[in-house]
């Protein structure tokens, strides 16, 4: 039989030994993501328009990005990666072709999935093309597994 006493001192013991394991495990994930994670010190105005430029057209209805979001389109973390190998690393190429393949949806072409045309400015596509890239350069631990998303 444990006396009264004895069960309190368990109780805040255990209290006090689990409320420290699970700071510094908070404490270990904040500079996780601080130090490796994200690149804080590349954010730029057009980085933070680009992703406004993402939530007001909702592109997470339909792509995943860093693997969240719908799966009924392609992933997007990578989509700078994927453009910089079929224009032979070139930027502005990359570039050029993001925002022409945006701007040329829907093809109409059958039995393909289609994206809406959006109406976005020349501002709006470079701005989602610098939040693509930025997103691109996330230590995501090797998500997504593979090139194609």
């Amino acid at each position: 039989m444990q006396t009264k006493s004895a069960a309190r001192n368990i109780f805040f013991g255990g209290t006090i030994f689990f409320f420290v394991v699970f700071a510094g495990l908070v404490a270990h994930s904040y500079s996780y993501i601080v130090t490796t994670s994200t690149n804080v010190k590349t954010l730029t105005p057009s980085v933070a328009h680009g992703k406004k430029v993402w939530e007001e057209n909702a592109c997470i209805d339909c792509h995943t990005i860093l693997g969240e979001g719908a799966y009924y389109a392609p992933e997007l973390g990578n989509v700078w990666k994927r453009y910089m190998d079929t224009n032979d690393n070139d930027p502005k190429a990359a570039r050029q072709g993001i925002i022409d393949w945006i701007k040329s949806m829907p093809s109409g072409t059958p039995g393909r999935r289609q994206m809406p045309h959006f109406n976005l400015s020349d501002k709006d596509l470079n701005d989602l093309v610098d939040f693509f890239k930025w997103t691109s350069t996330i230590k995501t631990q090797n998500w997504p597994p593979n090139l194609a998303g």
